[in-house]
């Protein structure tokens, strides 16, 4: 029996894409290094701002000097923008309210550094009781390390095999099963269907809500 669902933030419950891309495109348009497309940094995201930074740049310029100064800068500048345009995608706000009056503990485990993930979900999901929100850093590896997703199942009191982790990712699908978690991956998302399938995924959901179905 499900009794309660770890998300993951961007992709997942959160559609920041464009926060992400507007914000890395300003620390290369500084450099002067070309810019990339929103579907292109869709490619980029998951394993955190440092690789998104590394993938960003050009071949000429990946060396850890520039790398580690692009890096903090893209730190201040999407600080600064992480909430200009992301919202939540449309039936997310739907899927935690019927969550909530089921008594399913809501948990988000977030490959954004931590400080970044607390601010984004302190604003658009202030309307739900979230037992725990963890961003990778500190003690916290990157997932699909799934030291986090463990944490906050023993902070909910729930066995990993009761829980779901949800994720538009593969990274997300080996998180699931590197912690022993119900493993359903989401459509709308930053990846496709054929990686989900691939690291794991025991679900595919096309519509928030109808993440409901695993729980019969």
């Amino acid at each position: 029996m499900i009794k309660g669902v770890i998300f993951d933030l961007d992709g997942t419950l959160a559609n920041s894409i464009e926060d992400i891309a507007d914000s890395m495109n300003i620390v290369l348009t500084e450099k002067g290094f070309p810019t990339h497309d929103y579907d292109t940094y869709k490619t980029f995201v998951g394993n955190g701002l440092k690789s998104l930074v590394e993938n960003s740049l050009p071949n000429s310029a990946n060396n850890e000097t520039t790398l580690e100064a692009c890096f903090k800068r893209m730190m201040s500048v999407y600080d600064d923008n992480c909430i200009v345009k992301t919202c939540l995608y449309p039936g997310i706000a739907e899927l935690l309210t019927e969550l909530q009056k089921r008594d399913i503990k809501i948990g988000v485990f977030s490959n954004k550094a931590n400080e970044l993930t607390q601010k984004v979900a302190k604003v658009l999901l202030a309307d739900w009781p979230i037992e725990m929100v963890i961003g990778a850093g500190g003690d916290i590896p990157k997932k699909p390390n799934p030291k986090g997703a463990i944490l906050i199942s023993t902070k909910m009191r729930i066995s990993p095999e009761e829980l779901i982790y949800v994720g538009d990712s593969g990274i997300d699908m080996q998180t699931a099963e590197n912690s022993g978690m119900y493993a359903a991956g989401v459509l709308w998302g930053f990846r496709d269907m054929e990686e989900l399938l691939e690291n794991g995924a025991n679900v595919l959901v096309e519509n928030p809500m109808d993440l409901l179905e695993s729980f019969n």
